[in-house]
């Protein structure tokens, strides 16, 4: 993946999302198989929040992202690595006691029971971020400041860190919240606090595969009750789509709702900047969208999640209406999805812009496959059944 080209980023004083969170260098399997058997590993990285603000920044948006690594080579490539995609790292903190985290991982999808993943994260530089050594002035810098459930996981530190950030706040920026719960990094701990942040943020994403399993919650609609104050809620629903839950949105043309047509501007706090402190009972009233996915020749299922995330902001960043929010997603993550790692090339914004305009029965014959995001190919060329 190649950063938008010099001078894109960073031009306005304004920065559009900070992101914050461990990232770590991931070694990728130079074929299938076990890790006792691969032979060799290639060198990347990997981590959701500094995965969003890549591909924001490949997206053309002002993204920035806060992070703590080693005073080590891991973290001069991490460092070097995402500020070469154009991502502002200039908040990043160096330690010059813990190791930068890494990670290695097997070929196949990480749903599948042979999938294996061997972190080497525990007393990370990250794990040691906290209210008191994290620049709260570069996080509030932004329009947005987005958060992963992932971080909270890694530390009592790095919970009191996203319980502070997400407390409200005068002058506190809309925050966004990925739940990314992941069960072996809260062994022995209790999951059920991401709840508890979720609904302390402006817009959530959660899938209704790890609220089951993280909260007991089943089906989208359980969600949002248990959900309620977020000014959007995102639920993803796998290959069934996406849900969107939010109130005063605009649905898009020809996009299914349960809540009428809704056209008052989106979310005070989502869509302007606004206060960024999510208000009790958002979730009475809500216009529910309810977005198809795209069926996609999948090559790895990794970085999925935040691709999604990374395409839901920047077509909020635009202020889109919600489905086409959700399709911006959902053509985010097939791009991942149809190469070996965690980042790529999103399709370029005009190419993406015209598939996300696509009426319902188009966008359900789509089938997206690897080269799909090239800047010559158009709507109609791209594969269909």
């Amino acid at each position: 993946m190649s950063g938008p080209a010099a001078g894109t980023v960073g031009a306005a004083t304004a920065t559009d999302v900070v992101c914050l969170g461990e990232s770590m260098v991931t070694f990728l399997p130079s074929q299938p198989g076990r890790l006792a058997d691969v032979p060799s590993f290639g060198r990347g990285i990997g981590g959701a929040e500094s995965n969003v603000a890549c591909a924001l920044a490949a997206a053309g948006h002002r993204a920035a992202w806060v992070g703590r690594v080693g005073a080590d080579g891991f973290g001069d490539h991490l460092v070097e690595t995402i500020a070469g995609y154009g991502v502002d790292t200039s908040a990043v903190r160096r330690d010059a006691v813990r190791p930068t985290g890494i990670y290695f991982r097997t070929a196949t999808d990480r749903g599948t029971g042979t999938h294996e993943v061997a972190y080497y994260r525990a007393g990370s530089a990250a794990s040691a971020m906290s209210p008191a050594n994290v620049p709260y002035e570069d996080l509030f810098a932004g329009r947005i400041l987005h958060l992963s459930g992932i971080t909270a996981a890694l530390s009592g530190d790095c919970l009191a860190l996203l319980r502070d950030l997400t407390a409200p706040r005068p002058g506190r920026p809309s925050v966004s919240f990925d739940v990314n719960h992941r069960p072996r990094l809260w062994r022995g701990g209790d999951a059920s606090v991401l709840l508890e942040l979720a609904r302390r943020c402006d817009l959530v994403f959660v899938g209704e595969d790890e609220a089951e399993e993280a909260w007991g919650i089943v089906g989208a609609e359980a969600i949002r009750a248990a959900v309620p104050e977020p000014a959007v809620l995102v639920v993803k629903r796998g290959s069934a789509g996406a849900t969107v839950f939010a109130p005063g949105l605009r649905p898009g043309p020809r996009s299914p709702n349960a809540g009428g047509a809704g056209n008052a501007p989106a979310s005070r706090s989502m869509e302007g900047g606004g206060a960024g402190n999510a208000a009790a009972g958002a979730g009475s009233g809500d216009t529910v969208t309810v977005v198809p996915a795209l069926r996609v020749d999948v090559v790895a299922a990794v970085g999925a999640g935040d691709a999604f995330a990374a395409g839901f902001l920047s077509a909020t960043l635009r202020g889109l209406p919600v489905r086409d929010r959700a399709r911006h997603g959902h053509l985010m993550a097939a791009a991942v999805l149809t190469v070996p790692g965690d980042l790529t090339d999103p399709p370029a914004r005009d190419h993406a812009d015209r598939l996300a305009a696509l009426d319902d029965d188009a966008w359900g014959r789509l089938r997206l496959g690897p080269g799909w995001t090239a800047a010559d190919q158009a709507p109609e060329e791209v594969r269909t059944p």
